[in-house]
C-alpha cells in the first residue's frame, strides 16, 4: 500500500489542532482536557484489523513504560462510537480511543489522504502518531508509520527504556 503526501503536515513547533470526540469510555475526550500532559496521540484506520489491533496491543502492552516517562496514550480512528468502545474493551486497552467518524481531526492533523492499496485509489485514514506537548504544541510527528514494530520505534526515538513486553 502507498499513500501520497495530504495537502499539509504537521512539524515540531506546530500548534496541536483541538479536538472533542466521542471516546471508548463512553464520553467525550477533547484535547484541552488533556492541557499540561506529554500525549501520544495515535492515528489508525480501522478497529478490528490485525495491523491496527496489533499496534493498539502494543500500546497497551508497553503502557507502564510510557507512563512512567510522562506519555499518556490516545489513539484516534474514523469508526463509529460504538466500534471503538468495544475494540478497547475486548482488547483490554486501558487508554482511551477517540472516534473520529467524519476524520475532521485526521484532515487538521494531515492523518487524511489518499491511499493506494492493491490498485485501489481511495480516500483513508495514513497510519501516523504525533507527541503533543504540554503546551499545545507538537513535539514530534511521524506519518506513514508502520503497524508491527512502531511502538519500539517509538522507545527509541523518544529515548524510553522498554519494559517487558514493550
Amino acid at each position: 500500500m502507498t499513500t501520497s503526501a495530504p495537502q499539509h503536515r504537521l512539524t515540531a513547533g506546530d500548534p496541536a489542532p483541538g479536538f472533542s470526540l466521542p471516546d471508548s469510555a463512553g464520553g467525550t475526550t477533547s484535547l484541552a482536557d488533556l492541557s499540561g500532559q506529554r500525549v501520544l496521540l495515535y492515528f489508525f484506520p480501522q478497529v478490528d484489523t490485525p495491523a491496527c489491533t496489533q499496534q493498539a496491543c502494543d500500546f497497551r502492552d508497553s503502557l507502564a513504560s510510557l507512563a512512567g516517562a510522562g506519555y499518556t496514550v490516545v489513539g484516534v480512528s474514523p469508526d463509529p462510537a460504538d466500534a471503538v468502545r468495544t475494540f478497547a474493551r475486548e482488547r483490554e486497552l486501558g487508554f482511551l480511543l477517540l472516534a473520529d467518524e467524519d476524520h475532521a481531526v485526521a484532515e487538521a492533523y494531515g492523518t487524511w489522504g489518499e491511499k493506494v492499496n492493491y490498485g485501489r485509489t481511495y480516500q483513508g485514514l495514513i497510519r501516523s502518531t504525533f507527541v503533543v506537548e504540554p503546551d499545545g504544541r507538537i513535539g514530534l510527528a511521524q506519518y506513514n508509520v508502520r503497524a508491527k514494530g512502531h511502538v519500539a520505534k517509538l522507545h527509541r526515538d523518544l529515548k524510553i527504556a522498554a519494559t517487558a513486553g514493550a
